[in-house]
């Protein structure tokens, strides 16, 4: 919303924009820890510096102990204890609600149109907003803006988006409220790739000098008028430097942020926040976690910026937003939140304010009702290691001599999804229309399962068998091994040949494991209160699988936590599905919910698929719609491709296409192919970088001019943007990375 200020109440009586800043900076208190020695005598060169102990060397782990813990409680969610940042009007730390902003996607030199969706995105709710700064004549502009938002009684904070250019940093900091750098390219100068070979961690650390020079008089600025700073770091653009010495890791995300913090650390300047932000939820996640769990150790606390960079768009952006932002913040982690969207940015704001919604529902610091359900959880030793990703990895169904259909498709290696299903659909004239919904693909009527297709499916009422349409129906599928979950009282009272029998723990306990007639396996309901004396009968019922739906009054998060911790330390390898319930009518919602409820237990290797079930009266989502969300989020929680992964930048005032449009027709070109990831980058900053780990880079290099990449290897310069989504399909086709898509695919795009 539009907020005055004493300082734009005085922008509007007409002072100059020099008086209005001095005015600005002379406002805010001093940042805290002020040093009581003179500039002169604080360190000017790297040599002068504290850093950090190595901890490629071991030194940090002698001096400063072992890695401990990454959050305040591993049992309940409670925000991690941070210092105050100021920004302007707002303060970022653990005393403070959560900020939530955005980033402009106009020219910053355009002026007017700047300061337009600036507003609107004050108006929309945003605390900050942030922008692009190339060059002096952005520097500039950024003076314009700021003065112009207070002449019309906005002090909404502005934070310069810096790449590449030390010296107009120093410039712009007279303008704006805080400074984004990124620690892979601030005095790194444009990304090369170039190996760099280190002898030794001395030759390394040699490289310093130049990092200090460059950093030493922004940090100065920043300290005199009292800005704050972002100390950036992104997984696709570390340094050539650090990329040789830590490779494409975590690990090399946060130790060179380290450096930076240790030089702004070393002028006595604490008003800077983190970010560790990465397009692969997996590994933002895992940065993040390992920052936090440094800071800990060496006694820091510094806010956090959550982002996951480079979303994409629609349902899909926000879901794998939800899994990388959501997952942290149920860790107590975080301070402000980006959700970075190939949209524009006033449509970022619903699934950044209620992603930080969920986050304050879920903490037992705020919420007694929160606090009770995490108190509810059975007792349990937390033993996740944060700072290497592993999968556990569920058992799968193994074919016996006396089985009369093949199991061994009910769950698939990498992820599975289950559907639900009711009987009104397998009637005879739904029969095709249920197939296209789970993801067949038929030949003469008969379904056949493809790349996307559901690996089983739940129907909790069973049509009579003197229904003979709706029986085929189901018999057919089970012909080409998907499996039918059906509860175990619906067989016994009218059997269904093969299906797999569904039982509460403590009823299959009772029964003995004991199999209607019919049935071909057991599926297990788990509600995550179990004792664990039940649990350890998980092992002689050998059932299929496990649907994990936990009962009302305890934390999903943390029931589920004490569920795999039981399975691993006993050695049960049965495969564990997310059993979600929903009753939102709300598609970018249902991103929003499954991403961050079930995406912040995979994130940490702990489930084998998802079962979506819409619940109420009112089901409003096709059951393709939830076939194709749950594979996102698989697809999302890097687990299973089953689509092309886009790596796709929010657009802000470097991009040099129309990114929304562009993004849209490279969709729509090359969206059928699995396993293959495409960047589509509006600006040089964010590629070749940013791709990370993408196969083909789309890249805007100069007005109406892309170069596309094959990795990080340009390899077409200079294609007008008119022929270039033509010349990515041709690129991917040399690369043999291309397939046609279906002619029945093609037919259903065109309907």
């Amino acid at each position: 919303m539009a907020r005055f200020s004493p300082l734009a109440l005085v922008a509007v009586t007409g002072f100059c924009f020099t008086n209005q800043v001095n005015a600005f900076a002379g406002l805010k208190n001093q940042a805290k820890h002020v040093s009581s020695l003179k500039m002169s005598s604080l360190p000017q060169t790297a040599d002068d510096i504290l850093w950090t102990p190595s901890w490629k060397s071991g030194e940090r782990d002698e001096k400063m102990g072992l890695l401990g813990k990454y959050c305040e409680e591993l049992n309940q969610v409670t925000r991690r204890k941070t210092r105050t940042v100021e920004c302007g009007p707002i303060k970022f730390g653990s005393e403070h609600p959560l900020v939530r902003q955005t980033m402009a996607t106009t020219n910053t030199a355009d002026v007017n149109a700047s300061m337009e969706q600036i507003m609107r995105c004050a108006d929309k709710g945003f605390d900050m907003v942030r922008i692009t700064v190339q060059g002096k004549r952005e520097a500039n502009a950024c003076a314009q803006i700021r003065e112009g938002l207070f002449k019309k009684g906005y002090d909404i904070p502005l934070c310069a988006d810096m790449h590449f250019q030390p010296v107009i940093a120093q410039l712009v900091a007279d303008a704006v409220e805080k400074i984004r750098i990124n620690p892979g390219n601030f005095a790194d100068g444009r990304k090369d790739f170039e190996e760099k070979v280190y002898e030794s961690e001395e030759d390394y650390i040699k490289d310093r000098g130049y990092l200090t020079e460059a950093m030493l008089p922004l940090v100065e600025k920043c300290k005199k008028l009292n800005r704050a700073m972002r100390i950036g770091t992104n997984h696709g653009s570390l340094s050539s430097r650090v990329l040789s010495f830590y490779g494409d890791t975590p690990r090399g995300m946060v130790e060179s942020a380290l450096e930076f913090a240790d030089i702004c650390r070393s002028q006595d300047y604490h008003n800077f926040v983190f970010s560790m932000k990465a397009s692969n939820p997996l590994v933002m996640v895992q940065s993040y976690r390992l920052l936090a769990a440094e800071q800990y150790r060496l006694g820091w606390d510094y806010p956090l910026h959550l982002g996951v960079t480079e979303a994409g768009e629609g349902e899909d952006g926000r879901m794998k937003s939800a899994v990388g932002i959501g997952t942290l913040l149920a860790d107590g982690l975080g301070d402000t939140v980006r959700v970075s969207l190939t949209e524009d940015p006033e449509f970022e704001y619903e699934p950044c304010n209620r992603l930080c919604e969920i986050a304050e529902s879920r903490r037992a610091d705020l919420n007694p009702e929160a606090a009770a359900r995490q108190k509810a959880v059975k007792t349990y030793i937390d033993t996740r290691d944060i700072t290497a990703f592993s999968r556990r990895h569920g058992g799968l169904p193994e074919q016996r001599e006396d089985d009369k259909t093949d199991v061994r498709g009910y769950l698939n290696r990498d992820g599975s999804v289950i559907a639900t299903i009711t009987p009104e659909m397998l009637t005879k004239e739904n029969e095709q229309y249920l197939y296209q919904q789970l993801g067949f693909k038929t030949a003469v009527g008969m379904p056949f399962k493809d790349i996307a297709t559901v690996d089983s499916v739940l129907l909790k009422n069973l049509p009579p068998s003197t229904d003979t349409a709706a029986r085929t129906t189901l018999r057919r599928m089970i012909e080409v091994s998907t499996g039918v979950i059906v509860p175990a009282e619906e067989l016994e009272k009218d059997p269904l040949a093969n299906a797999v029998a569904l039982m509460d723990l403590t009823d299959a306990i009772a029964k003995n494991g004991e199999l209607p007639s019919g049935a071909v396996r057991l599926a297990v309901n788990v509600n995550g209160d179990e004792e664990e004396s039940e649990l350890a009968k998980i092992k002689e019922l050998n059932p299929v699988m496990i649907l994990l739906k936990t009962k009302e009054g305890i934390s999903n998060l943390h029931a589920a936590r004490r569920l795999f911790e039981y399975m691993n330390a006993n050695d049960v390898d049965t495969s564990v599905i997310h059993h979600f319930t929903t009753d939102t009518s709300d598609s970018n919602e249902l991103a929003l919910q499954i991403g961050t409820r079930v995406g912040s237990l995979l994130t940490d290797g702990n489930g084998d698929g998802v079962l979506v079930e819409q619940v109420g009266q009112d089901k409003p989502f096709s059951v393709d719609f939830v076939r194709r969300t749950s594979f996102s989020l698989l697809q999302g929680c890097r687990m299973r491709n089953t689509k092309t992964e886009f790596v796709s930048c929010p657009s802000c005032g470097r991009t040099l296409f129309d990114l929304q449009e562009t993004t849209a027709k490279i969709t729509e070109a090359t969206g059928h192919l699995p396993g293959v990831t495409v960047a589509v980058m509006g600006c040089i900053v964010n590629g070749p970088g940013e791709m990370a780990d993408a196969d083909f880079g789309y890249v805007g290099t100069l007005p109406g001019k892309v170069d596309l990449y094959y990795g990080k290897e340009i390899v077409r310069k200079s294609i007008p943007n008119e022929e270039a989504v033509d010349a990515l399909v041709e690129l991917i086709k040399e690369y043999d990375m291309w397939k046609e898509i279906p002619e029945e695919e093609e037919a259903l795009i065109a309907a």
